[in-house]
């Protein structure tokens, strides 16, 4: 019972509140003025949030990229061997022995 009242308690705060929770106070300022400078600078903020929001997935991707084209290079190479040692194989054993 009390779980319950507490959980629809905390989305009712959350619901009440939502209207103050619009952004940072640096970001806030930023908008709320119409000449350009303060336009520039929201703008400024929107893409240095994107920046940092898409970087933790530029470098797992980038990391990620490397290490796959590392293994694939690495098991290119084996067959590559693989490939050459059974060719070599088959030569000794097609020639006559002595």
């Amino acid at each position: 019972m009390w779980k319950k009242l507490s959980i629809l308690l905390a989305i009712g705060l959350v619901v009440f509140m939502a209207s103050d929770v619009w952004a940072c106070p640096t970001c806030k300022e930023g908008i709320s003025g119409n000449d350009p400078l303060s336009q520039a600078r929201a703008s400024g903020y929107f893409y240095s949030i994107l920046f940092m929001m898409a970087m933790p997935f530029v470098l797992v991707a980038s990391f990620g990229g490397a290490a796959y084209y590392s293994i694939r290079r690495a098991q290119e190479r084996q067959e590559a061997e693989s490939r050459i040692a059974d060719h070599n194989k088959a030569v000794r054993d097609s020639l006559p022995q002595l």
